[in-house]
């Protein structure tokens, strides 16, 4: 990525004043008269497991959820939709009604796009979305704003991305090994895997020096990918109490299931937030009134060269994981048959 994609950037302009780089959720592009405009791109998936409804509505969250980690909820929207060829007229209904409804809800207006059915696409990928807001200069957050002294906040449990949608894909096998009252926890997890609300919550206590100073959702690699991506982007090292990281009793069970380290696993619908300490009790206090777990999990130092981990285990250095382990346990649940 840093000899190719981050390299070649086309056109260089002035305009820009966020661009490409790692662990940065959002680019931000100067439009004059003191405004920004704060956009973002990612896949969108048809999961047939999961059905047209839900696979629409977890890709504009998860779209939507980038954006709003700069404190400002998106605006507008484009989808290009590459679609395998045999997917029906009556999915494709199906699939783009969760999408208007889904963008309706968030408060997003669809202006384009492009839609066509290709050979060689297939699921679950099935094209890609922009979603994209304007502000104030002053009134934005990046994952690159992190200070110094920082406490580091984590939300939710870890895993909550494997956790929502193993869950959905495999229920006759998630529910006979977590059993009926876990099964029924898990189940509503794709329901609450946006970050929307939580982001655009957060901020209510301020920002940079009065509150929040960056956030980063939680996605490949899970949330020891997210604080190193967080931490590098600001340029800070920091302490992490690995065994405070906040893990549900149904992700830990289905992380055995299906041989996963939690740690490194899919965890859309966790957010890692950066807050000023004498803002973090505020900060915690309003997600906890919206239903969010929020747990101090750590602390972000200028002094520090890298992310330390200490856990009953001792000090430790964590480092970028290798891999998301859940995308493998996905297909091989596949192949054996799994439902």
């Amino acid at each position: 990525m840093r000899e190719t994609i981050f390299k070649f950037r086309g056109l260089e302009s002035p305009k820009i004043i966020v661009g490409p780089q790692p662990g940065v959720d959002v680019s931000v592009v100067d439009i004059g008269q003191g405004r920004v405009m704060i956009a973002s791109c990612d896949p969108i998936s048809f999961i047939p497991s999961l059905g047209a409804k839900e696979s629409a509505r977890l890709s504009v969250n998860e779209v939507a959820s980038d954006v709003a980690t700069c404190g400002i909820g998106p605006s507008f929207a484009m989808f290009d939709l590459n679609l395998p060829p045999q997917l029906s007229n009556n999915l494709l209904t199906a699939y783009w009604k969760s999408i208007h409804r889904s963008c309706k809800s968030l408060g997003l207006s669809i202006v384009g796009g492009h839609s066509g059915r290709f050979e060689g696409c297939d699921y679950s990928v099935v094209g890609g979305a922009t979603m994209w807001t304007t502000a104030r200069k002053s009134e934005f957050l990046t994952s690159s704003m992190a200070q110094g002294g920082d406490d580091l906040i984590f939300t939710k449990s870890i895993a909550y991305g494997a956790t929502s949608i193993l869950t959905r894909a495999f229920p006759r096998t998630v529910r006979k090994y977590l059993g009926q009252s876990l099964f029924e926890r898990a189940w509503k997890y794709l329901h609450t895997a946006g970050t929307v609300n939580d982001s655009l919550s957060a901020v209510k206590a301020g920002i940079h020096q009065n509150g929040v100073t960056a956030i980063h959702d939680v996605t490949e690699g899970g949330s020891l990918a997210a604080i190193l991506e967080l931490t590098g982007a600001s340029n800070l090292g920091g302490v992490m109490d690995v065994d405070s990281i906040p893990i549900s009793e149904e992700t830990e069970q289905i992380c055995r299931l299906f041989h996963l380290d939690p740690l490194t696993s899919l965890g859309e619908g966790s957010l890692i937030i950066a807050s000023r300490p004498n803002r973090t009790r505020r900060v915690i206090g309003i997600l906890q009134s919206i239903g969010t777990k929020a747990t101090v999990i750590g602390h972000l130092s200028s002094g520090t060269r890298g992310i330390f981990g200490v856990s009953s285990r001792g000090r430790f250095r964590i480092r970028y994981p290798d891999r998301d382990p859940y995308w493998n346990a996905y297909w091989r649940a596949l192949r054996k048959g799994w439902s």
